[in-house]
């Protein structure tokens, strides 16, 4: 990692897996190695690494490392032990479909080589073989991330105008995908494009991805933004100083429907009321076409310390009942247009993301 705009919150070098601890950002940039698949599902549930493309990234990290600790294990128990891994994985985190794509991606190489007849008679030279095709895959679904964060960003750019105050929800950048960012990747490119801009951060309470890792990344590159608490927006609309919002996915059904951060729904139901553009900016990989509807997706309900630690510790706190859904669900209907790799996607949705995401899922 050279320097911000190289900025990956999950990658392999020399064989390894490193990953910046976001939540000790923005105190402290810690580097991790990553050494095991559990250490792996450990970093996802903990948040260490979040964001859908990084999640993915990392799930599929971790079945390169599933590999490389049990290569020296008999058959029977190394294929035991690469099943457990893939469930492990999958179960870490429920809402982000990236990770399952990643996974499956992973599956199909893994597949392929242990299937294989030679798998039986050459068990050495084929796991080596396995251990390293993983690792390649890993790489390459990370450097294509990049790349298609940047197609988003330069196309969701053309529709930001010079002069623009953009609202962000969540944290959607270089640290929540391969790097550069989807949210973030529009914001980056216009700013890169030269357009005078403004980004105002949601802090998104409960656990402040906005006010710790989008502050600190727009702090990073200079562009210029006021963070704002989550029940601010409205106020900023209504004095006018908002003119598009922005917000990434974790899952998008093929109607449009949008699971994402908690209090993104707020958003995009407040922008309707201002007449404010409302987009979302994801990769192919975001979109569930087996989902009809956004009432499919599965919504990840997460512990009651994370509403509750900001208080003093009492007894109180331990006693009451809490709700805490990491997600929720925004209706097509609020969506202005989405931002992907292969263009823009105006309604209808059904039709348009078809078209342009179903073909390319389909391939």
């Amino acid at each position: 990692m050279n320097s911000i705009n190289e900025l990956r919150p999950v990658y392999v070098e020399d064989g390894k897996v490193m990953m910046i601890d976001q939540n000790l950002l923005p105190m402290e940039l810690k580097i991790l190695e990553i050494t095991d698949y559990k250490m792996m599902v450990q970093a996802i549930k903990d948040m260490w690494v979040r964001g859908a493309p990084a999640i993915g990234i990392s799930g599929a990290a971790g079945i390169y490392l599933a590999a490389r600790e049990n290569i020296s294990l008999q058959n029977d128990s190394f294929l035991q032990e690469m099943e457990r891994a893939f469930t492990e994985l999958g179960e870490s985190r429920p809402t982000a479909v990236n990770l399952f794509w990643a996974l499956k991606k992973m599956r199909i190489i893994f597949d392929r080589i242990v299937l294989n007849d030679d798998f039986q008679s050459q068990n050495g030279p084929i796991k080596s073989k396995l251990v390293d095709e993983l690792r390649c895959e890993t790489e390459r679904i990370a450097d294509e991330d990049i790349k298609m964060c940047i197609a988003i960003g330069n196309y969701g750019a053309t529709l930001i105008e010079d002069g623009d105050g953009i609202l962000t929800h969540c944290n959607a950048g270089g640290l929540a995908t391969g790097g550069y960012g989807t949210a973030l990747g529009v914001i980056r490119s216009a700013h890169r494009e030269g357009k005078k801009i403004h980004v105002y951060v949601d802090e998104t309470r409960p656990r402040l991805q906005g006010a710790r890792l989008t502050a600190w990344e727009l702090d990073q590159e200079s562009i210029p933004f006021t963070l704002i608490s989550d029940n601010q927006a409205a106020y900023f609309m209504r004095k006018g100083v908002v003119q598009k919002a922005v917000t990434g996915a974790d899952r998008i059904s093929s109607n449009g429907d949008v699971a994402n951060k908690i209090g993104t729904y707020s958003v995009a139901v407040l922008c309707k009321e201002h007449s404010i553009p409302f987009f979302v900016a994801a990769p192919f990989s975001t979109f569930d076409m087996n989902l009809t509807d956004g009432d499919q997706i599965p919504i990840e309900q997460r512990s009651s310390e994370e509403i509750t630690e900001i208080y003093p510790p009492s007894d109180f706190y331990n006693r009451i009942k809490t709700a805490n859904p990491a997600f929720d669900i925004t209706s097509s209907k609020y969506v202005t247009a989405f931002f992907t790799e292969g263009g823009i996607i105006y309604p209808p949705y059904v039709s348009g993301i078809m078209n342009m995401v179903g073909k390319r899922h389909q391939e």
